[in-house]
């Protein structure tokens, strides 16, 4: 799913900078961002299924099946959910019901399908080699120095990230809340390569310090030290809205929060996933300079 939502968030701001995509036009930017992140369903499908294959899973088919609904399913349903609050007190926000049913078959006749497909492609091609053997006995983790405790790395690790991005998400966030145009998406779009690039390194040189220190265990590490820059960016959210003058009504509090939540669970599926595969890249790189007489 980071898969999905990384490479479909590049498209639509590629869109969206050479102004084919125009959020002046209204709700073009939204239709654009359903349907690219729907067609980039097959990535998904594709890259779970051989990361899978990998690790020697067998049911396939379950995997498949969480790639394609958990995800794109969470949301849906707070979506809906929101609707339904917002047509309850009658606002002029809430999503007619046809909308909301052509958003479901969109999901049920399209990305769900195309998972399926990018998942039956990874499963037909070659397995990921690793260049050495895992033992099956796990050997025992010497206690770590306080800097180099797993959860004092992750909780560090997204503070480099987030400062990187920190300027061009305030713009964002007043785009989004505050009801107004943005159009700097070439320079959105070198903001975001750069948090990817910087996600990826720090994620590296924290999971070869690990590695230096005899903890084996970096897959999660990895992954988790990636996402931590959502972390930041919810934190930061609590603190953007009391700039943004709210008013205090109980259902601004659920909708601003529950959709900042939504779209920072977004940012750590891409972030974590770029800080594993990333990860992942690099330590088939290492071990395989490895010579075994």
């Amino acid at each position: 799913s980071g898969v999905q939502i990384g490479v479909a968030l590049v498209f639509i701001i590629m869109l969206s900078a050479v102004g084919f995509l125009n959020p002046a036009r209204r709700g073009s930017l939204m239709q654009g961002v359903l349907i690219v992140y729907m067609l980039c369903g097959s990535l998904a499908g594709y890259v779970s299924s051989r990361l899978y294959k990998a690790f020697r899973g067998r049911a396939w088919q379950l995997c498949t099946v969480y790639t394609a609904t958990l995800f794109p399913g969470a949301c849906f349903v707070v979506f809906l959910f929101f609707n339904i609050i917002l047509a309850f007190v009658k606002s002029s926000g809430s999503v007619p019901f046809l909308d909301v049913i052509i958003v479901a078959a969109m999901w049920c006749c399209v990305s769900i399908p195309l998972v399926f497909v990018g998942a039956y492609l990874g499963y037909k091609a070659e397995t990921i080699t690793f260049p050495t053997i895992t033992s099956t006995i796990a050997r025992s983790i010497p206690e770590p120095t306080l800097l180099l405790k797993p959860s004092i790395s992750m909780c560090l690790a997204g503070i480099v990230p987030f400062a990187a991005a920190y300027v061009e998400l305030f713009f964002i966030m007043t785009s989004l809340w505050m009801d107004q145009f943005y159009y700097v998406f070439g320079f959105t779009l070198m903001v975001y390569i750069i948090l990817l690039i910087t996600v990826a390194e720090v994620t590296v040189l924290l999971v070869y310090y690990q590695l230096c220190s005899e903890n084996h265990r970096w897959w999660w590490f990895s992954f988790l030290t990636g996402g931590s820059t959502s972390v930041y960016m919810f934190m930061y959210s609590f603190i953007w809205f009391r700039a943004l003058e709210a008013s205090r009504l109980w259902i601004t509090y659920l909708l601003y929060f529950g959709y900042m939540l939504l779209l920072c669970s977004g940012l750590f599926l891409i972030t974590g996933t770029a800080g594993a595969l990333t990860s992942f890249w690099f330590i088939r790189r290492i071990f395989s300079t490895i010579k075994v007489d």
